[in-house]
């Protein structure tokens, strides 16, 4: 079947990456021709549509068993996806098969049918909505289910990112903030921010398998198992780091002291771990969204985060 990428995705593509992203569009077809070659494998079907920045189809392997080929841009998020699934083993999440460290490609399990646990419009989120909120602890219960120690991976398979590289991150961008952020964020917030990011620097607790995007989007109906996580965030942090960007899109939905502390503690206790250190790994969460909204010019959304970060202090 001929490579076609939805055109939202293609579109993302040679926005976010520039020359780099055209480059690897070009590059796509000899790369999927290339990896169904080496893994024996047949294109059945359209790539699927939903994501940002992969190129995604259902293939036959030579067996006759169906999987699904994922190509990649890889980038700082996603660097970590196959060691984290390596790690996972296929417990909670879809089994990966293969891995080609040069292009980043995998053979992944194909959960069918790949219902979302809860769609995800984009910002805001609707995780934060009353009905939701036993979806939301069925997602807790999972990701809780997911976090592990780390296992050593084979050769070519990348490290996983660190929840310590991205409070460095953080401090970079909120210890001597650009003066475009410096213009919008009150200095009560920034304030906040170096403290926070001085607490969460040091570890509480075991460095562990966890994830930096715990939304429900990424949680789907499969065969073998009711749901399973896909397209995993991994990092290597402590327990609570998962606690922050599942808080963050809550609160999202009525950004009010009463409702934070509600989501921060409920969402605590669904994923065992620290209501302090949920609460502070949210706010940073919400402190980087709004340095993102001010790079990508985003008004609304700006507001938003503001809203929540100021609520979350």
């Amino acid at each position: 079947m001929p490579i076609s990428l939805p055109p939202e995705v293609a579109e993302n593509i040679a926005g976010s990456f520039g020359e780099r992203g055209s480059r690897w569009l070009a590059a796509l077809p000899g790369v999927v021709e290339q990896r169904c070659a080496a893994w024996g494998l047949e294109i059945i079907g359209d790539s699927f549509g939903g994501g940002t920045h992969s190129w995604v189809s259902p293939v036959r392997r030579t067996d006759g068993s169906v999987a699904v080929l994922k190509v990649p841009v890889v980038d700082e998020e996603n660097h970590g996806e196959p060691a984290g699934l390596y790690c996972y083993g296929g417990d909670g999440a879809v089994r990966l098969y293969e891995f080609d460290p040069e292009t980043g490609a995998m053979l992944l399990e194909w959960a069918r049918p790949g219902t979302e646990l809860l769609y995800q419009p984009g910002f805001p989120s609707l995780e934060g909505r009353p009905e939701n909120i036993g979806k939301v602890e069925q997602a807790c219960g999972l990701y809780r289910r997911l976090r592990r120690e780390p296992v050593v991976v084979p050769a070519g398979f990348p490290e996983l990112p660190t929840a310590a590289g991205m409070v460095a991150g953080w401090e970079g961008m909120f210890l001597e903030p650009e003066d475009g952020v410096a213009e919008v964020i009150p200095a009560r917030l920034l304030n906040r921010a170096a403290e926070r990011c001085g607490e969460l620097a040091v570890p509480d607790g075991p460095l562990l398998v966890v994830n930096r995007d715990t939304h429900l989007g990424n949680i789907v109906a499969a065969e073998r198992e009711p749901w399973l996580l896909i397209d995993p965030k991994a990092y290597l942090g402590e327990a609570a780091f998962d606690a922050g960007f599942l808080i963050m899109i809550q609160v999202q939905s009525d950004p009010t002291p009463d409702h934070a502390r509600e989501v921060v503690e409920r969402t605590a206790a669904g994923l065992a771990v620290r209501a302090d250190r949920a609460r502070a790994w949210a706010f940073m969460r919400s402190m980087e969204e709004i340095v993102w909204a001010v790079e990508d010019e985003e008004p609304a959304d700006l507001r938003l985060h503001l809203a929540v970060a100021a609520v979350l202090a």
